[in-house]
Order: structure tokens, then sequence, then C-alpha cells
């Protein structure tokens, strides 16, 4: 069985992704090529490398609500 695919935050920083098979595809469905088991995705939209985390939210000050909030 296959590892299952999680995504978690990291305090202040980029949404994680690890385990398992996923793709990063874009708006207009270009692959951005993956090639690790473990990702960071920017959450702080400062990031020169996009979708990608470059660890910009520390030098901007990010600063993230880390629950989740859910909608009835």
């Amino acid at each position: 069985m296959a590892e299952e695919t999680k995504i978690s935050t990291y305090k202040n920083g980029p949404f994680l992704v690890t385990g398992g098979t996923f793709r990063v595809v874009d708006a207009e469905g270009v692959e951005f090529p993956v090639d690790k088991e473990t990702i960071a995705l920017c959450r702080c939209g400062a990031s020169t490398g996009k979708p990608f985390c470059d660890g910009t939210h520390s030098k901007v000050g990010f600063q993230a609500a880390e629950k989740a909030v859910y909608e009835a």
C-alpha cells in the first residue's frame, strides 16, 4: 500500500508536503518537476521560486494562523 500524502504547516512558514506520490501543477496544467519525498510550498506569497518556498517568509515577517478554520 502506498504511503499517504500529508500536507502540514510549518510555524509561520511553508506548507510541507510529504509521503506518497504527488504532482504540482500550475493553473495552465504545466507540471513542476518534483524529485524529493518532501517539498515546501510557499504560503507567504513572497517566494521568488513560487510555488516552492525559498525561506523569504522569515525575512518578511510572515505570521500565519496555525489552526484550521471550519465553515459550517
